[in-house]
């Protein structure tokens, strides 16, 4: 049932992929039941009839309601209008002295027509497909189709890169002591790892999608997915040039490794503590965003994954097969794997943590690298940014939180050291000398250090 508070402001923030206002008579147009088929192949959605398109409320005649409601059955099971029933939820909304009926169109695995044409929602408009991909893109959403899955009969195990298959393990080992893959050979870790699986509806066995994309040569991974790359881009100022570029089509574990030094070269990592121990939000923000984009995306599309560094912050796009469209937040976040099997993969070598984890972990430690909250839209294309708030400065992109975890660190190192000098401080803590002078005299002025010496020679003594 939707409140009040919800449904004035659904009417405030208007229509959407989800929401379509729609006045109405004595009986619903054709235009609504457009509406509902693509609500149907999307990701289901409301229709408000008795409101216009600016969001204000028109209403409907009480005594029209239910024939309305029993017009949008007949014509939804009516096979010369849709090829099969798509499910309808009815609400009578009284508001204000008007009444309003919510058509819920719930997000289900067919695919629907109506008068033969397949219509799918983009934004706040009913579209129709004509083009066999677009349509080809749509049943692949729908059904949830792991694409990873695909078994390669003529896929063999000497076409995956040369020693990879070890170093996973090794890495696999020592993060985990113990782990069952260190008493396992190359087939029995693949078989473990679901890269060599069965079919049991085909009966095909062999090395999958995912195995080529995870651990194959350059050759092997292209021809898998021939559209697959990831493009890395830094650019300081101009929004038409690079100054650094790196185009990655290597296997996965490569182009994870690949990716993360390119944003340790153009990100900086400030000082953060997490209690008392000093944590690298850059390191832990770059791995949720490289493992994010390597991981959930859909890699049969021909869009490329794109991972942008720049004045405007820090962002990935890649291509998904989507149930949800929007904007993802903690509060409604119900993390759906694209790809099972890769994503196991990735978390038991430790370059991505169990589902879920990743946006967590954004929501935390993203405003202390770059000073704002990300924002994660899901979509046809995943995007997710961590806008750089303006005006901080190099040395200093914090939060009041950040600085002052600086400053304890400072006064940690004064403690530890007996006496420092601004240099020595950005040296241990990778800020710069004037950043450092300034907590230092922060310090002093609050009678934790004292000074000695001019301006080029100060140095600064614990007083605690």
């Amino acid at each position: 049932m939707v409140e009040h508070s919800v449904f004035e402001d659904i009417l405030r923030r208007g229509e959407s992929t989800t929401i379509e206002f729609k006045r109405c008579g004595s009986r619903p147009e054709r235009d609504s039941l457009e509406t509902i088929c693509s609500f149907a192949n999307r990701n289901g959605g409301s229709l408000f009839l008795g409101v216009t398109d600016s969001g204000e409320i028109q209403g409907i005649p009480y005594q029209n309601l239910l024939e309305i409601e029993r017009n949008l059955i007949n014509c939804t099971c009516n096979p010369d209008l849709f090829n099969m029933p798509p499910s309808l939820e009815f609400e009578q909304i009284e508001y204000g002295g008007q009444w309003v009926l919510r058509v819920w169109v719930p997000p289900t695995q067919g695919v629907y027509r109506f008068k033969g044409r397949v219509y799918d929602r983009l934004a706040d408009a009913d579209i129709v497909l004509k083009a066999d991909t677009q349509i080809a893109s749509l049943y692949l959403r729908k059904y949830s189709i792991f694409t990873e899955q695909h078994i390669f009969p003529h896929l063999r195990i000497e076409d995956l890169e040369p020693g990879l298959i070890d170093k996973c393990r090794q890495i696999a080992s020592s993060r985990r002591p113990g782990h069952p893959w260190a008493e396992m050979d190359d087939m029995e870790l693949l078989r473990s790892a679901q890269l060599y699986t069965r079919d049991i509806e085909t009966g095909a066995e062999g090395l999958n999608r995912a195995a080529a994309l995870l651990l194959g040569r350059r050759e092997v991974v292209l021809a898998a997915c021939p559209a697959y790359k990831t493009d890395a881009v830094f650019r300081e100022r101009q929004a038409d040039r690079y100054d650094d570029r790196e185009t990655v089509r290597d296997n996965l574990v490569t182009a994870y490794g690949t990716l993360r030094d390119f944003c340790a070269k153009h990100l900086l990592d400030p000082f953060y503590l997490e209690g008392d121990r000093r944590v690298s939000v850059r390191d832990i923000v770059v791995r949720e965003m490289v493992s994010n984009t390597l991981i959930h995306r859909e890699f049969t599309s021909p869009f490329p994954a794109k991972l942008i560094i720049d004045e405007s912050g820090f962002r990935t796009e890649n291509a998904s097969r989507a149930l949800f469209e929007g904007r993802l937040t903690l509060s409604d976040f119900n993390p759906m794997p694209k790809n099972p099997i890769i994503a196991s993969f990735f978390t038991q070598i430790g370059y991505a943590e169990e589902l879920g984890s990743g946006l967590r972990n954004l929501e935390k430690y993203s405003k202390a690298l770059l000073g704002a909250d990300p924002v994660l839209s899901e979509g046809d294309v995943f995007v997710a940014q961590i806008p750089r708030k303006k005006g901080l400065a190099e040395g200093d992109r914090a939060s009041g939180a950040l600085k002052e975890n600086t400053r304890l660190a400072v006064l940690a190192l004064l403690e530890e050291r007996g006496a420092l000098s601004a240099g020595d401080v950005a040296a241990e803590l990778h800020i710069t000398s004037k950043t450092a002078a300034k907590y230092l005299k922060g310090l002093a002025s609050d009678g934790l250090a004292e000074t000695d010496g001019n301006v080029r020679t100060r140095r600064y003594f614990w007083a605690g």
